[in-house]
C-alpha cells in the first residue's frame, strides 16, 4: 500500500482536490487514514448484497474509485445471474480499478459520468462518498433516476460526509475528525492543506437534507445505520 504523502508536497497541496493519478496511487491509504468507519461500510455492503440482491438483476457502484464496494457486492451476492456495474469518471481511478479487479469477469467497469449512466433493473445501488462531489443542484436528479431504475424493495446505500445542524456540535465533530487524522500520522500542515483543497469540491449537507432528498426521489424508507463523527452511511429502500 503506497503511503498518502500528497499534502506534504507544497505544489500539490496548493491545488484543488481531484481524482488524478497521484490520488489513485495512494487511495487505499488515504481512505484508511481519513474516513473513520470506511471499512465498516464496505463490510456492510457485502452483507446487504446477500440480503437484497435478487436473481437476474443489476447492481451498481456509482463513483466506484478502485472498486471496493463493487467487489464487496460481488462477494456478498447469493442470487444467480446478477451483473455488478462499477462506474467512475476518473480515468486514473478506472485504470487502477481494472488492475485491482483483473481476472474478475463478473464486474463490468465503466469509464463514464455517473449522471449519464442508465440505471435499469437494479436491486442494489451504492454511492459510497460520491454524491458529495456532485454540484448540489444535480443531486435531486440523480437520486430520482436511481430510484426510477430500481425494483420495488431494492436497496440504495449512500455514504457521505455531513454537516451537523448545530454549529457547536459541528465544530466538535470536525475537531474529532482532525484528531482521527492526527492519530493516523497526518501532520497539521497536511490536514490544513487537504481541507483547503476540498473546499468547494466536496460540499457536504445535513442528514436531514439527505433523507428528505431520498424521500422526494421515491424511496419509501431510509435510516442512518452508521455514523462516525461527521461521516454517515444511510440505507434507503425503494
Amino acid at each position: 500500500m503506497n503511503e498518502d504523502k500528497i499534502y506534504i508536497d507544497e505544489k500539490l497541496g496548493n491545488e484543488p482536490f481531484r481524482f488524478d493519478d497521484s490520488v489513485a496511487k495512494v487511495f487505499p491509504d488515504m481512505l484508511r487514514r481519513s474516513i473513520p468507519g470506511y471499512a465498516a461500510s464496505i463490510e456492510a455492503i457485502g452483507s446487504l448484497a446477500a440480503r437484497y440482491v435478487r436473481p437476474g438483476t443489476n447492481c451498481y457502484d456509482l463513483g466506484c474509485s478502485l472498486g471496493a464496494a463493487a467487489l464487496a457486492m460481488h462477494q456478498g451476492i447469493r442470487a444467480e445471474g446478477c451483473r455488478v456495474i462499477a462506474v467512475d469518471s476518473s480515468e486514473a481511478m478506472i485504470e487502477k480499478c481494472r488492475t485491482v479487479l483483473v481476472g474478475n469477469k463478473e464486474i463490468e467497469v465503466q469509464l463514464a459520468d455517473i449522471r449519464d449512466v442508465a440505471i435499469e433493473n437494479a436491486s442494489m445501488v451504492v454511492m459510497n462518498y460520491t454524491l458529495q462531489f456532485l454540484d448540489p443542484g444535480a443531486r435531486d436528479d440523480i437520486l430520482r433516476r436511481i430510484a426510477d431504475g430500481m425494483l420495488e424493495g431494492g436497496l440504495f446505500l449512500l455514504s457521505e460526509k455531513v454537516v451537523d445542524e448545530n454549529a457547536h456540535m459541528e465544530d466538535l465533530l470536525v475537531d474529532l475528525h482532525h484528531e482521527h487524522k492526527r492519530r493516523n500520522d497526518y501532520s497539521e500542515l497536511e490536514i490544513s492543506r487537504k481541507r483547503a483543497a476540498l473546499e468547494n469540491v466536496l460540499i457536504p449537507e445535513t442528514v436531514a437534507q439527505h433523507r428528505e432528498r431520498l424521500a422526494n426521489a421515491g424511496f419509501a424508507h431510509s435510516a442512518v445505520w452508521l455514523r462516525y463523527f461527521n461521516f454517515v452511511s444511510i440505507v434507503a429502500i425503494r
